[in-house]
């Protein structure tokens, strides 16, 4: 497992598996170990995935200042993981909170970015709303699910503002394309992986200008691709394709079937998405 240091001196570390150009991969949680991603759907046929553990997760240490944890700080320790790995320009891959670092990084560094793909992505970094009825509108495309009663009762008491802690454990299944075994085990996973700490001062004030951020991606010029998932409540359809218009070069491309992990539902039409606008084809919607 191959490590470097950071500018702050913290001692991050980067996983490598697949054949193929490289692409960069940011996890999201926020701040949750990149192990969950897996090969993202067996994409290491084509490319060879660099994962990078976030600072405070994973195998990377735990820095000394807890406040680097913020977004906005860590654009420097993927600029450090270029610099390690020796490339001109990288392909980057983020998912969900990721993507925040993601259009953060591009931003500060624009010519290092080649080709950026942006997978059911958290919307903070720019600014986008997402509404309650964003999220149940999505969530009624579920109304046939043996479960959908009660995990939309809890739906509407978080986009409400009343929610207790057994909501949020209730609407797992609303982030799934399908609330299965593995979909369950994922979840388990998933609790265990995440840095709470971290996570909670990730977002904290100061970490976003999204007026600046957008301004700069609005003149970003290499392509885009922004993937959402059909079902997905955290990512809802309409507002992805508002963030795909904010580039000047971008295409929306929604996975039928998928919800928050897209590469779970349908790995054939994921990796399929995902390797057709890295090869710089055209992409139509899955």
């Amino acid at each position: 497992m191959p490590t470097f240091t950071a500018p702050d001196g913290t001692t991050l570390a980067y996983h490598v598996t697949g054949d193929g150009p490289p692409l960069v991969c940011l996890p999201g949680g926020p701040m949750q170990d990149s192990v969950y991603l897996g090969d993202l759907g067996g994409l290491t046929a084509h490319r060879t995935l660099i994962r990078l553990d976030l600072r405070g997760t994973g195998r990377s240490a735990v820095p000394r200042d807890t406040a680097s944890y913020r977004c906005d700080r860590q654009v420097a320790d993927v600029e450090a993981l270029r610099e390690e790995l020796g490339l001109e320009r990288l392909d980057l891959l983020a998912h969900s909170a990721g993507a925040n670092l993601a259009a953060l990084y591009t931003a500060r560094h624009p010519d290092r970015v080649g080709r950026l793909a942006l997978i059911t992505p958290s919307v903070f970094a720019v600014g986008l709303g997402i509404t309650a009825e964003d999220r149940l509108e999505t969530a009624r495309l579920r109304r046939d699910e043996p479960w959908f009663a009660p995990a939309y009762a809890s739906l509407e008491a978080i986009t409400a503002g009343r929610a207790t802690d057994g909501d949020w454990d209730a609407v797992a299944p609303f982030w799934y394309g399908r609330w299965d075994d593995e979909a369950r085990a994922f979840r388990a996973a998933e609790q265990r992986q995440r840095n709470d700490e971290a996570a909670a001062l990730y977002a904290s004030d100061g970490a976003f200008d999204p007026d600046a951020t957008g301004t700069d991606l609005a003149r970003f010029p290499s392509p885009v691709l922004v993937l959402a998932g059909e079902y997905d409540v955290a990512a809802p359809a309409r507002v992805m394709k508002e963030y795909a218009g904010l580039f000047p070069s971008a295409e929306l491309v929604v996975q039928s079937g998928a919800g928050h992990f897209p590469w779970l539902e349908d790995r054939g039409r994921f990796v399929a998405a995902v390797v057709a606008f890295l090869d710089g084809g055209g992409v139509s919607s899955p």
